[in-house]
């Protein structure tokens, strides 16, 4: 079949297939509805009986919501333990001999810890911090590799009640300085050095850097990881097996408020200084224990990847509290998937018989322009649902990932979330929504979404708006890390009373919400609103296209123009010839007013480690010519330097 073809047959409507229906823990759109409603009636008593139901408690909370707006507190009176729900209370079920990690270093090492041993090392770690006089309340920065021990930090701090922020550990030692500034970490747990594409990654080096000038750290634990020579401080520096040659296994998880601090994560602002985004213990951990159950249909036999790195939100959620919460087997991978070949990931999922596998639209673009022949060299058969996070998901990246790596047969939960929500909050429950590729569906119980106008109005179905909720959700930031005037600034201000979450969307017919990018990702050309997503998309629909990002320039007749970056399919020639080309496609299947004006092609596209595109830099290009704002999140700046010279040349 043809590319054309192929696209041409994409379905507008993919219903679940009856085998998955039959199995899965939300059954048909009628169970959907029902449930929807039962939270719609009484959203209190809708959460507060799955918090008892789905969360151990040391006390019972009395009261579900307490919403003062914009502050919400969930489940107030309640004691309980976010490290004792993801691990202990599994020790005292079938499920103690299990696999809660499985791990794959990217030189090939391997591990798997079942729920006895996580418990085992969880224990030993927090009783290491307590020999170094952490207690409850105290702050902890997270710069570690993508392994097990990680996690280990992170639930070694959530029993003892110690508030951490995971710093991704491709972050730069200036990066990681701001945030253990604004945190005022007491420790930071790191390690000597970490895999990526056959490379060291030194983090150590670079938390020596950074402490420097953070007199609040006391002490630093490393992991050695790699084995390469750092430099210990005596009295501040800790080896990590030091430590637990003496640690206890006793370490019983603290009883904390339900509104406790669990972590804090650090997303960049369009100012230069990072946003400390709060999530608190039982609220966050209760909808992110659910969304495993309704969106990854999760089974006791499941072996379930995500991905996503610890630093990031969806490593917080799904790869680490929310797997562990309901007892899953989660699979944490170190390295990139082009290591050695492209074709890594593959081996990863047939080797452990990965069921579920969630990844980003980014990613799934990556590999689709390396061929089809790399998935095609592994079995695949193991999979029985695919998952997509990050930014929408294009329809022609939505057939790809539905064809050749689900074999026309896995449901694709596009999910719709962000760092501030804590868990999802559109997405498909996979064993009842019919499926729309490049559409989140419809929002999970509990979530009321709208689509507004300037002045906060609702708009009418299929009409483009600003997408924002008014009522509180279990998982919800709780304020900006000492700043609560810029929590109600950034996120309660342009719509009265409602959290604005700073994308555009629109509604369908079907009640189906598509999410079309951010606000600040609509342009204005001649007085269309023009969605940046919706041109990547026509552009990525063509043959040769792997990758788009669109940005509007300043235009002295249209005020706004449309520019193109464009990344092809390897083998692809004659760019002048093709530009023309993409500029019609472009015109066909949106419009002649959304024809661009410029198409500029590139090796690769600027894009954060989590694998966002960062249009705000391509913007800075095209209007100022040069790049002023923050990009401490940027993966390798030298895409940046090449686009900015391209520039100047032409």
């Amino acid at each position: 079949m043809s590319d054309a073809a192929k696209l041409a047959a994409i379905p507008t409507l993919v219903n679940p297939p009856a085998d998955f229906v039959a199995q899965a823990n939300i059954s048909g759109m009628e169970a959907y509805r029902a449930l929807y409603q039962t939270a719609v009636n009484d959203p209190g008593a809708f959460w507060g009986g799955l918090a008892e139901k789905e969360l151990d408690w040391f006390q019972r909370f009395e009261k579900a919501l307490d919403w003062q707006a914009p502050f919400a507190k969930w489940f107030q009176g309640g004691k309980m333990n976010v490290s004792y729900n993801c691990v202990d209370r599994h020790t005292k079920t079938a499920r103690k001999n299990k696999a809660a990690i499985i791990f794959e270093g990217e030189p090939g090492d391997q591990r798997i810890i079942t729920y006895q041993e996580l418990h085992r090392l969880v224990c030993r770690f927090a009783s290491s911090l307590l020999h170094l006089d952490l207690k409850t309340g105290d702050r902890a920065i997270i710069y570690m590799p993508m392994i097990p021990e990680a996690a280990i930090a992170m639930l070694g701090c959530a029993r003892l009640g110690i508030p951490h922020s995971v710093v991704f550990g491709g972050f730069s030692a200036e990066a990681l300085k701001a945030r253990i500034q604004d945190l005022e970490a007491k420790v930071v747990i790191t390690a000597d050095a970490g895999w990526r594409r056959g490379k060291e990654i030194r983090l150590k080096d670079a938390v020596d850097e950074a402490v420097k000038s953070c007199p609040s750290v006391e002490s630093v634990i490393v992991y050695k990881r790699t084995g390469c020579d750092v430099v210990m401080q005596q009295g501040r520096d800790h080896w990590w097996h030091v430590l637990d040659e003496t640690a206890r296994e006793d370490v019983e998880a603290v009883p904390l408020d339900s509104e406790h601090p669990l972590y804090v994560l650090y997303t960049s602002g369009t100012t230069g200084k990072p946003k400390g985004i709060l999530h608190t213990s039982a609220g966050y951990l209760l909808q992110a224990t659910m969304t495993m159950k309704w969106v990854f249909d999760i089974k006791e036999s499941d072996t379930y990847w995500c991905t996503a790195d610890v630093g990031w939100v969806t490593g917080h959620s799904y790869v680490v509290y929310g797997p562990l919460s309901v007892g899953a087997t989660t699979l944490m991978y170190e390295g990139a998937p082009d290591t050695p070949a492209f074709d890594r990931w593959w081996r990863i999922v047939d080797k452990y018989a990965v069921s579920i596998f969630y990844t980003s639209p980014t990613a799934i673009r990556a590999l689709i322009r390396q061929g089809d022949h790399w998935p095609e060299r592994h079995k695949l058969s193991t999979i029985r649902l695919l998952g997509s996070v990050g930014e929408p998901i294009n329809p022609a990246a939505w057939e790809w990932f539905h064809r050749v790596i689900g074999h026309n047969n896995c449901p694709i939960v596009d999910t719709w979330w962000q760092t501030e929500t804590g868990a999802i909050l559109i997405a498909p429950m996979p064993g009842a929504t019919p499926l729309k590729p490049g559409s989140g569906t419809l929002p999970m119980p509990g979530i009321q979404p709208q689509i507004v106008d300037n002045a906060g109005n609702p708009v009418d179905d299929g009409k483009e708006g600003y997408l924002i909720l008014r009522t509180p959700w279990p998982s919800m930031l709780r304020t900006i890390w000492g700043d609560p005037e810029r929590y109600k600034e950034q996120y309660w201000s342009k719509v009265p009373g409602a959290y604005f979450t700073g994308d555009a969307a629109r509604r369908d017919k079907d009640g189906y919400f598509w999410v079309l990018g951010r606000v600040d990702d609509v342009m204005n050309v001649s007085g269309h609103r023009l969605s940046t997503m919706e041109i990547e998309s026509a552009l990525v629909r063509h043959p040769s296209v792997a990758e788009a990002a669109v940005v509007g320039k300043p235009h002295e007749i249209t005020g706004q123009a449309v520019c193109c970056f464009v990344t092809l399919k390897k083998g692809i020639g004659d760019h002048e010839k093709l530009g023309v080309e993409l500029r019609q496609w472009v015109a066909h299947e949106i419009g002649p007013f959304a024809r661009p004006e410029e198409i500029r092609f590139s090796e690769a596209l600027p894009k954060t480690r989590s694998g966002k595109i960062m249009r705000r830099l391509l913007r800075e290009i095209v209007t100022s010519h040069t790049v002023v704002g923050d990009v401490t999140t940027l993966e390798d700046m030298n895409v940046i330097t090449t686009l900015a010279a391209q520039h100047d040349e032409d």
